[in-house]
């Protein structure tokens, strides 16, 4: 245990890319991490390499040697977790125990609870490398925290220790929240390796290189001036550009079948932006009518019968 005032014996279940790390940023504020639990080998070496000298431990051990559980398992796998604890009798009283799921709130821990351990919902609104380069990226890092009234600010004062800025998210808004997140940050790789695929397909060697300053632009001016920062055809209402992309992108899915998911997510990003466009005043109702109409079109106006 943690020999400090004020400090804690921290035990990490599930040394992934999240746990790792957040025990790492726990014990540069003064915290003991008292172990860590992890099965792959990948797991394994992260205990090492960003938790030297802490002891790799099977889950019982730690919630017995811990006044602080952080559980960072696989979200599917939580629920499970803490029953098994408890069904083992496992939980302490005026323990604390905290997860790090997106999308649940402190009811997935009501096990622990009723054990008389205390629950704190911490989610960091991050992608991770496993690595130490993310302990950097804690530092003015959102943390989605939820925990009852009472022993709020011991979520928020965790946070706040590993650099972090919480932000209270109500149990019932969880699920809402990890949406939005989930949403932005992995449809956004989704989409950006599209644009990548596709120039790809023309030969561009380095498609990171050319859409790095265009993607970083447009990525400021949306957190900026959200959608606002609209620009390109559809806010043009330019109909017979976004006809010719609707075209070319399905000829290259029928070329290489691997590229035809593309085509599927242009038309589909595009007939949202053409309804955002036209709901915000951006482009009048005939404008919109005339590029719906060519994002259900493979074929560019005027096409037909020209084979030249």
């Amino acid at each position: 245990m943690a020999t400090r005032p004020g400090r804690l014996g921290v035990g990490v279940v599930g040394a992934g890319r999240v746990g790792a790390v957040l025990g790492s940023a726990l014990r540069a504020a003064g915290h003991a991490v008292v172990g860590a639990s992890g099965i792959s080998e990948d797991s394994k070496e992260r205990i090492v390499a960003l938790l030297p000298g802490v002891p790799h431990l099977d889950v019982p051990e730690i919630v017995e040697r811990a006044e602080l559980v952080l559980l960072t398992v696989p979200d599917d796998e939580l629920a499970g977790v803490v029953s098994g604890i408890a069904a083992m009798g496992g939980w302490q009283q005026g323990q604390l125990v905290a997860h790090t799921a997106g999308a649940y709130g402190v009811s997935v821990l009501h096990p622990a609870l009723e054990a008389g351990a205390i629950p704190l919902a911490i989610h960091p609104a991050m992608t991770f490398t496993g690595t130490s380069l993310d302990l950097s990226r804690l530092v003015g890092c959102s943390f989605a925290v939820t925990a009852p009234k009472i022993v709020l600010p011991i979520a928020q004062a965790l946070v706040v220790e590993m650099g972090g800025e919480p932000v209270v998210v109500a149990e019932e808004d969880r699920p809402r929240y990890h949406a939005a997140l989930a949403h932005g940050a992995n449809h956004l790789v989704t989409l950006v390796t599209q644009a990548m695929r596709t120039l790809g397909s023309i030969g561009i060697d380095e498609p990171a290189k050319v859409l790095g300053p265009l993607l970083t632009a447009a990525l400021d001016g949306t957190l900026r001036s959200g959608e606002q920062a609209l620009t390109g055809p559809v806010l043009r209402a330019d109909s017979q550009t976004v006809a010719a992309h609707v075209h070319e992108l399905a000829k290259m899915g029928a070329q290489d079948a691997s590229l035809i998911d593309i085509s599927t997510g242009y038309r589909t990003m595009a007939r949202i932006t053409v309804q955002r466009a036209l709901s915000r005043g951006k482009i009048t109702a005939s404008a919109a009518e005339r590029l719906l109409d060519v994002l259900l079109n493979d074929d560019p106006p005027g096409s037909e019968g020209d084979d030249s």
